[in-house]
């Protein structure tokens, strides 16, 4: 799937739209274990196979920490900004984290812009609506609200 290429300044008119959808990313048990490294949380369920084969998920599964900070992945692999000198991340407003994301499963997110509006140094701020979905599965695994700086 190729990167949706956009010019933020003709953004604006896509407000309450689907603007684009990722492509699918594969999330395997050797990414859950580097990030409770990173994060040291090593609960069970998401790096002990053998133990989380007795939990209701059946294996381990994803921090739910770990699917969203997918989301700069899942943005990056999906929209390409011609006209933009850079982007960081504003922060969030609201996250859920509504059904589990297994080792071995393929996430995408799918985007679609909440607000845009224009900020001081040359920049706009945009509010996504992202949800990321599992590949097979029949609810989001996230739901978020998604806030980006972007300047030119």
């Amino acid at each position: 799937m190729a990167k949706t290429a956009i010019k933020l300044r003709e953004l604006e008119s896509k407000v309450g739209q689907e603007v684009g959808v990722s492509p699918w990313v594969e999330v395997l048990q050797e990414r859950i274990d580097l990030f409770a490294k990173a994060t040291e949380d090593f609960q069970w369920i998401h790096v002990d196979p053998k133990r989380a084969k007795e939990s209701p998920f059946g294996g381990t599964i994803a921090h739910g920490f770990l699917t969203l900070s997918m989301l700069p992945k899942l943005s990056e692999s999906t929209f390409e900004f011609s006209d933009r000198k850079m982007g960081v991340n504003y922060g969030l407003n609201k996250v859920r984290f509504t059904a589990p994301v297994p080792a071995g499963s393929k996430i995408r997110g799918r985007f679609v812009l909440a607000k845009y509006e224009k900020i001081d140094g040359n920049g706009v701020q945009t509010t996504w609506s992202v949800t990321i979905e599992r590949e097979g599965g029949d609810k989001p695994v996230c739901v978020a609200e998604s806030i980006g700086r972007h300047y030119f």
